[in-house]
């Protein structure tokens, strides 16, 4: 059976796709190069000196990762030289990454999280690459902040990179959801997960049952609800936590289930939730929903949500339909 590479399904679907043409294909295949590079430093990270922290703390106050920052530069180094964006915006750093004025701007804006569950990097489990695009509003000029802060909804593409037992890469660009895995053989992500469903109900939770005593009432309702029977189901649901949202949100693409991330009042500082909304919610959320799947607040769907800030945080609760739903039902309770 012949194999298809992601470029040739770019142009396979480009008719149908108006988001697919040359420079887009162009784009993914920076991105493609990218992990590829990171990859391969991931695969050999306790051999080359990258795991640890390097000393320095990012724009979230969190401890730099060695890997992290790697994957950072890289990512930042390809895609300025690229000749596709106009701007960038990376969860480590605090503002956004212009395009040097010897470089050729593009019109797409790329955003994303280099390396999500980088506090799992030490322990060799499964990390990923999180990126979402939109492409820029208005001709030329400088680039402000307000033409990077949209609705989820108006990305053209969105995806993500697992660096697991094998690469994969998984991606949309609102026609569907594909996943290619990484042949290191011919070093070419190949299509191995057409038009990826998710079931519309799950058997599996996945939430850091760790934050129990600083959850709230509904938040505390809704995982009891996956923990015990009820009358539609005889099992409760399965606890599942890897604690590395591209993981653990991937599992459940394939299988079915929630993966939770709520608020809580251990830090003042995350009281509006801890996932970064531009870069790990809004391109999760665009997957799960071509997929058949949704994400949502608690109450909002993500997609809808205007944002304020670069950096701002939401709750987060997505996965198969039903489950989702369940978990709104609840919030919206009096």
């Amino acid at each position: 059976m012949p194999q298809v590479t992601v470029t040739e399904q770019l142009l396979i679907h480009q008719k149908e796709s108006p988001m697919a043409t040359g420079r887009f294909t162009r784009l993914l295949n920076e991105l493609i190069l990218s992990a590829k590079i990171i990859s391969r430093e991931v695969n050999k990270a306790g051999l080359v000196n990258v795991l640890g922290f390097t000393g320095e703390t990012n724009v979230q106050g969190e401890k730099v990762k060695k890997l992290d920052e790697f994957a950072n530069s890289i990512l930042i180094y390809r895609m300025q030289r690229s000749g596709l964006l106009c701007t960038i915006s990376s969860e480590e750093n605090a503002d956004l990454i212009q395009v040097p004025d010897n470089f050729r701007r593009g019109d797409y804006i790329l955003i994303f999280d280099p390396l999500d569950g980088s506090s799992n990097i030490d322990v060799n489990v499964s990390i990923g690459t999180i990126f979402s695009i939109f492409r820029r509003i208005e001709e030329d000029g400088p680039v402000s902040l307000d033409e990077v802060l949209r609705k989820g909804s108006q990305q053209v593409a969105a995806g993500y990179f697992l660096y697991g037992t094998s690469t994969m890469m998984v991606y949309t660009t609102g026609d569907g959801v594909h996943g290619f895995t990484l042949d290191p053989s011919v070093g070419e992500f190949l299509l191995s997960h057409q038009n990826i469903k998710i079931p519309e109900s799950g058997k599996v939770y996945s939430v850091n049952e760790g934050n129990y005593p600083y959850w709230d009432e509904k938040t505390r309702e809704a995982i009891s609800w996956f923990k015990s029977p009820s009358n539609s189901r005889k099992k409760p649901y399965t606890g599942r936590y890897i604690g590395s949202m591209v993981s653990d949100f991937h599992r459940n693409l394939i299988y079915g289930g929630i993966f939770m991330y709520p608020k809580d009042s251990k830090d003042s500082k995350l009281s509006s939730g801890k996932l970064r909304l531009m870069c790990e919610a809004n391109p999760m959320a665009f997957i799960a929903e071509q997929a058949g799947g949704m994400a949502t607040d608690g109450i909002n769907r993500i997609l809808d949500i205007e944002p304020t800030e670069l950096h701002q945080r939401v709750p987060l609760f997505i996965g198969s339909k039903n489950d989702v739903l369940k978990v709104q039902e609840i919030y919206g309770q009096n």
